[in-house]
């Protein structure tokens, strides 16, 4: 075997996580092959919040310029009382956060930030993205994986150095490793669902939320038994709207459908223009919210990880499920690339760096939920503090995530 095929890296996904993968890979000299099963590469979800600490990763790997002219910087972090519309607490951003952070705090739509994945990916040479291509089967030995991929009926081996899972929260690769070594192959129902929708900015739901004050900054919406938060998106062309409620399960996958009277019944007692602004949007759909088991391994030792949501799908109260993709992505090339010798027995020292970053993260999110959905004397609590922690102490609480920067050599 050649020596450009015996370092080739496989990457089942052409997500966030699989396409910034590849790049960050390429970037270091590697070969990389891509296989994604859907056969044309459509955008799903809504909008996305990209914070400081992904968008210097994205900025390295030549993504960023090709994005900026799609997306919103917004001014300040906004969180409001959602029975009176009162602004609890701001933290600036903009031009102070870019200033203190070093890169800048981006809203977007998924597709806009797809669309600058795949331009950049184009590229580059040592890049090959097949779609329509399903990973069916995994081998592996002493020179490597190899991954049996299914490509319109007809089947063929990739062999690579390294199989990269980056294929989301109903990760095939996931299925396909031994349980014994890996993770469970199903994810797991949070009891959460995301009630999503995009309105364009001169509606009537887009003006009622300029009205409110959200039409340059993230604003989160708090009550305890939901929590909304809005941004603009494509350009300030539309705001995202996503709420957060308790729910039954439904059908996996990014666009389902429930009772609307489960989102209408957690906004009770919520201020007239919040229920008005949420009938205007018009159709709601719902998303399941789910997550993966955090106790098992990402990496096993015969040449397989994964990363972003195929390794720790994670509810999204912290805004950092793309940001937490994008550093997996980035630091695994790095690890990989620093220590060539034999790329699988990196993948350990990999996981115990990158395991304490997201369990942090995590725990973040938790605090979150808890705080935004807060009622009673906690609720009251959560405001005086908001109200007497000054905007520099708040940005200040947020630069261990924000403020993060890649490793430039990983320790093992």
């Amino acid at each position: 075997m050649d020596n450009q095929r015996s370092r080739q890296i496989v990457i089942a996904g052409a997500g966030v996580a699989g396409l910034t993968a590849a790049l960050a890979f390429a970037r270091r000299g590697y070969p990389v092959q891509v296989f994604e099963q859907a056969p044309s590469l459509e955008a799903v979800g809504a909008g996305l919040q990209l914070s400081p600490n992904a968008t210097r990763i994205l900025r390295d790997l030549g993504v960023l310029d090709r994005l900026l002219s799609a997306t919103v910087r917004p001014e300040a972090v906004v969180l409001r009382d959602a029975r009176t519309l009162r602004q609890l607490a701001r933290v600036p951003l903009g031009q102070s956060g870019e200033s203190r952070w070093g890169a800048p705090y981006l809203v977007a739509h998924r597709a806009d930030l797809q669309t600058a994945l795949i331009a950049r990916v184009a590229e580059v040479p040592d890049i090959h993205l097949t779609l329509g291509a399903r990973v069916e089967k995994i081998a592996t030995g002493g020179h490597g994986v190899t991954a049996t991929v299914e490509i319109g009926g007809k089947t063929s081996e990739e062999h690579g150095s390294l199989l990269v899972g980056a294929d989301g929260v109903w990760s095939s690769v996931r299925g396909l490793i031994d349980a014994k070594r890996m993770a469970a192959p199903r994810s797991r129902f949070s009891g959460e669902l995301a009630w999503r929708t995009t309105v364009a900015a001169d509606s009537s739901a887009g003006q009622a939320l300029a009205a409110i004050g959200t039409a340059d900054c993230v604003t989160t919406f708090l009550h305890p038994g939901f929590h909304m938060v809005a941004y603009p998106v494509s350009k300030g062309d539309a705001f995202n709207l996503v709420a957060f409620t308790k729910g039954e399960r439904i059908a996996e996958g990014w666009s389902g459908r429930a009772d609307p009277g489960i989102l209408g019944a957690a906004m009770r007692g919520t201020a007239p223009a919040l229920v008005s602004l949420v009938e205007q949007a018009g159709q709601w759909l719902t998303w399941p919210l789910h997550t993966v088991e955090q106790k098992l391994p990402w990496t096993t030792p015969a040449g397989i990880a994964l990363i972003g949501d195929a390794a720790h799908a994670m509810t999204p109260f912290a805004a950092q499920g793309a940001a937490m993709a994008i550093e997996d992505a980035a630091t695994l090339a790095t690890l990989v690339a620093d220590f060539p010798a034999d790329p699988r027995q990196n993948l350990t020292a990999w996981e115990n760096v990158r395991r304490p970053r997201v369990e942090k993260v995590l725990k973040r999110g938790a605090l979150n939920r808890l705080a935004w959905h807060a009622r009673g004397p906690v609720a009251l609590a959560r405001n005086l503090v908001l109200a007497t922690r000054p905007a520099e102490k708040l940005a200040a609480d947020l630069d261990w995530l924000y403020g993060w920067e890649e490793p430039k050599v990983v320790s093992r």
